[in-house]
């Protein structure tokens, strides 16, 4: 490479992954990790202060990845080289944070009538460029706004039935297949559903380590890879609904966090942090025999609603002191991860780093930045690219156009949030075509019953990666408390799924690396 000069880039929100690192004197770079391997100077060194940052978040944020020495590029950013062994930091081509305080600070004045009309303009271009395509397509549906939306907009501009595709549980918690399929009814889409029994998730564990290609542990990227796999037995290209949350506020963090903290930060600290402890002196399950108790002698009417997994988690949002502390809390899992990861120290992402932080007054407006800049690209691009190239189908996403992104941090907050209710300019959006009755519900997660598998058919297998012996043998983990949050877990105490299951998907890829 030596005199020559080349280009690195990535796609502005995200999309898609990009590595690179110096293996010897030569700059290596690939989508995926794996393909590193290949160098015979590449030499392995897992970065511990990643490792924590992991069981924080369940994903590993950029620039940083599991290896020492390797990065990730940035969204956004290009990087130059001329064949030296020292390159130039990333730099950006489009600004996520001038974006969103330009966006904030002259926001969009028109009617709530014109709000409508622009964004339904936006969201059909960006549609109708994504259906752009010599090979079959279809689209994701799980029946809520986004995907119904993205659904929608293909269907009024197609002339044949669009492809869509569901996937169902038998489990009437995780499932959203019957909203699904009436709003598919409605549009007059050519519709495609399975239900999937516990066997069948499961079945795709074993995969996992090598599909992710570094750790990740959001459970959700069983159904993502399962839909996926559906799809990819009919179409090439599928649309999907991703992204929609963070820029039209879907997340219920949104519209209760601020609600929270108004309820609670004119407390002292002092009496917050008492109250904190007192709760937190009670079990979880004491808590739930307490409210059992009760329950029993009260009137239908007058029963608690309530559980010591909550109380605890209430305990944790009254000790912090201050609302951005907060959210890190509510989007953390292990809240000390240096304890856990032997030799360890977090890095500075955008959650710890306020430099990175874009200026902006509001406590729901910051929470939304920090999404846009961490968990979406990080986390749900992540989980939706992995899970639909391993089958070989290629993702668009109509949310992630930039002009999109853009009018959406330009719409004032008032026309996103009404009441205790997100998105609602991209709800009215979607009443032009499916009525109101069909998509108002209360909103899941895309998820699986984890945490019970893990009390059943995964206890032995996850027993064998957190045994202690081995963790010690290893060198990355204190086990204790890991051994202690299994055994409680297994006890029935408490739910630890997501601070196991963060252990496990790095167990399941060190085994495979």
């Amino acid at each position: 490479m030596c005199g020559i000069t080349g280009f690195l880039g990535r796609d502005r929100i995200g999309e898609k992954p990009l590595y690179y690192g110096w293996c010897g004197k030569t700059l290596i770079f690939a989508s995926e990790l794996k393909a590193f391997k290949v160098h015979p100077d590449f030499q392995p060194e897992i970065n511990r202060d990643a490792l924590a940052s992991f069981l924080r978040f369940s994903y590993i944020p950029a620039p940083y990845s599991i290896y020492q020495g390797i990065h990730k590029l940035p969204p956004a950013t290009l990087l130059s080289w001329n064949g030296k062994t020292i390159y130039p930091q990333p730099i950006a081509y489009w600004s996520a944070k001038i974006t969103v305080e330009s966006g904030v600070a002259y926001p969009f004045t028109g009617s709530e009538n014109e709000a409508i009309l622009n964004l339904e303009a936006l969201l059909k271009d960006a549609v109708k460029m994504r259906m752009i395509a010599d090979v079959p397509l279809g689209a994701f549906l799980s029946g809520g706004i986004d995907s119904s939306t993205v659904v929608a907009l293909m269907q009024a501009q197609s002339s044949q039935p669009v492809k869509t595709f569901t996937i169902g549980f038998y489990e009437h918690a995780y499932n959203e297949a019957q909203y699904a399929k009436a709003v598919a009814q409605h549009l007059g889409t050519d519709h495609t559903e399975l239900y999937v029994i516990p066997e069948d998730a499961q079945a795709v564990i074993p995969k996992l380590a090598s599909l992710y290609d570094e750790p990740f542990s959001d459970c959700s990227q069983i159904p993502t890879f399962l839909v996926s796999q559906l799809a990819r037995n009919h179409v090439t290209v599928s649309l999907s609904g991703d992204a929609g949350d963070e820029l039209f506020a879907g997340y219920n963090r949104y519209f209760w966090g601020r609600s929270i903290w108004q309820k609670i930060g004119w407390i002292p600290r002092a009496v917050r942090h008492s109250t904190a402890k007192a709760l937190t002196s009670v079990s979880p399950q004491s808590w739930n025999q307490y409210f059992a108790a009760i329950d029993a002698m009260l009137p239908v009417k007058f029963k608690i609603a309530s559980s010591g997994n909550q109380l605890h988690k209430l305990a944790s949002i009254l000790a912090v002191p201050n609302p951005d502390i907060m959210y890190a809390d509510l989007v953390s899992h292990w809240q000390e991860p240096e304890k856990v990861v032997i030799g360890s120290s977090e890095l500075r992402t955008v959650l710890s780093d306020r430099n990175l932080c874009a200026s902006l007054p509001d406590f729901t407006e910051r929470m939304m930045y920090l999404d846009l800049m961490s968990y979406l690209p990080d986390d749900i691009l992540v989980k939706v690219d992995r899970a639909s190239m391993g089958v070989s189908l290629e993702s668009r996403i109509p949310f992630l156009d930039h002009r999109v992104v853009e009018f959406a941090w330009q719409i004032p907050l008032s026309m996103k949030i009404r009441g205790n209710q997100g998105k609602w300019l991209l709800r009215q959006v979607l009443y032009k075509y499916v009525p109101k009755e069909l998509i108002e519900r209360p909103k899941k997660g895309f998820g699986i019953p984890i945490d019970s598998w893990l009390r059943g058919p995964l206890r032995e297998w996850a027993e064998d990666l957190l045994d202690e012996s081995r963790l010690q043998r290893e060198g990355f983990f204190n086990p204790q408390p890991i051994r202690q949050k299994w055994d409680e877990h297994q006890s029935g105490n408490r739910n630890w799924q997501y601070y196991l299951w963060d252990v496990l998907m790095f167990q399941a890829w060190l085994a495979e690396n």
